[in-house]
């Protein structure tokens, strides 16, 4: 089978696709034959080596994935189910999605949600995986339209431009947060009620205790 392999090779990081068996993927309840992986920031670190990201060598790349069971030993999932994994341990110190086939744990397998299909899934991926989980987080806690705007901030990214979408969508007022001046079209198509260039925030203005600006925020530069 066919993998986009990470490698360290006189201490130095390098990636490239290369011809593997299957029985030298890690163990693992149920393999998975691969049809999607998204590309993410923390992949291209991976592959590189510009971060700290990857803790095995080798390893095949991709921290998601959307397939078919190829086989299971859990009673959970049977051959031919579409099912969804990320994060985890998933192209850092186990081998990731970028392969033709994944052999992963059950626990980290999710079937596939009613809504979408195994493309679909991993042009939202992790980027809208996030993005999905922090506003049900805000949610959680009480965010509603009517307590105000919503600023997210990095909103051209994966993570920024679905939460923008999420939001609007959710009948809130979002405030997009970008360095990116060219973009201010792009983020009004997907929703954006004000789109706010960084070199016009002005922090020195904003007091602690000070009367709130925004309702809620999507932080993408939080580090």
């Amino acid at each position: 089978m066919k993998a986009y392999r990470i490698f360290e090779e006189d201490g130095k990081v390098a990636s490239r696709f290369v011809d593997m068996e299957r029985e030298e993927l890690d163990p693992g309840d149920v393999t998975v034959k691969v049809a999607y992986s998204s590309v993410n920031f923390k992949d291209a670190l991976a592959a590189t080596g510009a971060g700290k990201i990857i803790r095995r060598f080798p390893c095949n790349g991709g921290i998601d994935l959307s397939g078919t069971v190829e086989q299971s030993s859990d009673p959970r999932f049977k051959a031919g189910d579409e099912v969804i994994a990320t994060s985890y341990d998933i192209g850092v110190s186990r081998d990731g999605g970028y392969a033709e086939f994944c052999r992963v744990p059950a626990d980290w397998v999710v079937p596939m949600p009613a809504g979408l299909d195994l493309h679909s899934a991993m042009v939202l991926g992790t980027a809208g995986f996030t993005a999905g989980l922090a506003v049900v987080r805000m949610e959680h806690e009480g965010l509603k339209p009517a307590n105000g705007p919503v600023i997210v901030t990095g909103a051209t990214g994966g993570v920024g431009s679905v939460a923008v979408d999420i939001l609007s969508a959710g009948g809130y007022h979002v405030v997009a947060l970008t360095g990116k001046e060219d973009q201010a079209g792009y983020l009004e198509q997907l929703g954006a009620a004000e789109v706010m260039l960084r070199s016009s925030l002005d922090l020195s203005k904003i007091r602690p205790l000070g009367k709130e600006t925004w309702a809620g925020a999507v932080d993408n530069l939080g580090g």
